[in-house]
């Protein structure tokens, strides 16, 4: 049998087992969605995961210490030293519900915060896992390592991730994680820093104590300063103030103010061109009274410096099965994903979207039922090689 021949069968097989379980995945879809996981606080998702593997036949099944989940396919094991393939996809969602999310389903459509940022990805992956526990010879005799990790959302930091690669590091071949929406094909790192930066005064009444420094007033001088700093041209550099706090009441001089800030690139010497800047301005600052801190609270490496071999071809293997399960050309842009640490650090790696829905980091979050066979397929397909 010839090696088109063989993909091909191989691409019917994923095709036939996603529509002959798409009432199942839809089902799982409804009961994982509900099931609250902010970052650092996915454990009740977490342990769900693990016991669903395990039920689906999956014999190697661990929760780690960064809540992880850990599902070891074909020749893959814990302790072995052969190589392994990594599919993931993130169990966090970016809103802090600890009681159960709210599904709707209205229009055809299924509607719930983080329902496609990360849930239906990582149904497909749950889904896709089955076959090859069941199945050892669809493995090939590769290693293959499912993890549903923590932490990928925002001030996470990648802490799922990064532990996975400080335990297997070293064994890591390629890595695919699953996460956005169909089309999107990921190859390049955005990276981030991500600060926190805080004002204190003396404060005191408005009236009695006016003229005092109030915190309020010094940290929008350190924003406008920020916004007039020069960007890196020689990648695209981004900034932002995602959050600010501060004050007590009306009649009162702010003692405390702080902001979130970040600045991003696809270049790590762009970051640290900003990193310096950012600095220098937060620097300029306090004094008299006033006194200014800043802690770094996030940190997303870029792309590695040097060419990432086999990446290329982990990219046309990704743009392969895209168009044949789907008839779609990739939506290929740089950003931030899990997929950053293993490119960070020059192992092949991609972030690929298996769901057609809208919304993401919003309330009204939706994803359409009716692609989840088709991004099950998908993901199948890149399993099975």
């Amino acid at each position: 049998m010839t090696n088109e021949t063989n993909r091909q069968r191989l691409l019917e097989d994923a095709r036939d087992y996603a529509e002959a379980v798409a009432n199942e995945e839809l089902d799982l879809l409804r009961t994982l969605a509900q099931i609250p996981a902010p970052s650092g606080k996915e454990d009740r998702r977490a342990a769900f995961v693990a016991d669903w593997l395990r039920s689906a036949g999956c014999t190697q099944v661990e929760i780690d210490e960064a809540k992880n989940v850990l599902c070891f396919l074909g020749a893959a094991t814990p302790e072995g030293t052969g190589p392994l393939e990594v599919y993931s996809a993130h169990t966090d969602v970016v809103f802090e519900d600890e009681g159960p999310l709210p599904l709707e389903e209205r229009d055809g459509l299924l509607w719930c915060p983080g329902i496609g940022d990360d849930t239906a990805n990582l149904v497909g992956l749950m889904m896709a896992a089955r076959p090859l526990a069941n199945n050892p010879q669809l493995a090939q005799g590769r290693g293959i390592l499912v993890v549903a990790n923590s932490c990928e959302e925002g001030l996470g930091n990648l802490r799922g991730t990064r532990a996975l690669y400080q335990r297997f590091g070293s064994r890591i071949a390629s890595h695919v994680t699953f996460d956005t929406y169909t089309g999107a094909i990921v190859s390049h790192a955005v990276g981030s820093e991500r600060w926190l930066v805080g004002v204190d005064c003396e404060g005191g009444h408005s009236w009695r104590c006016f003229g005092r420094p109030n915190a309020i007033v010094e940290l929008s001088s350190i924003i406008s300063d920020l916004s007039s700093i020069e960007l890196p041209t020689s990648s695209r550099t981004t900034w932002n103030v995602g959050t600010i706090t501060g004050g007590s009441t009306v009649n009162s001089i702010a003692q405390h103010a702080e902001m979130l800030y970040e600045y991003r690139s696809g270049s790590s010497g762009c970051l640290a061109t900003m990193r310096k800047r950012f600095r220098a301005c937060v620097a300029a600052h306090g004094g008299d009274g006033v006194q200014v801190n800043a802690t770094l609270v996030g940190d997303r490496p870029a792309d590695s410096d040097e060419p990432i071999e086999g990446l290329a071809q982990l990219e046309a293997r990704a743009i392969e099965a895209l168009r044949q399960v789907t008839g779609l050309d990739p939506d290929q842009h740089p950003s931030s994903t899990d997929a950053n640490i293993p490119l960070s650090l020059g192992i092949p790696a991609l972030c690929v979207g298996a769901v057609h829905g809208g919304g993401a980091h919003t309330r009204e979050e939706w994803i359409d039922p009716a692609s989840l066979p088709e991004g099950l397929a998908l993901i199948c397909a890149l399993m099975l090689g």
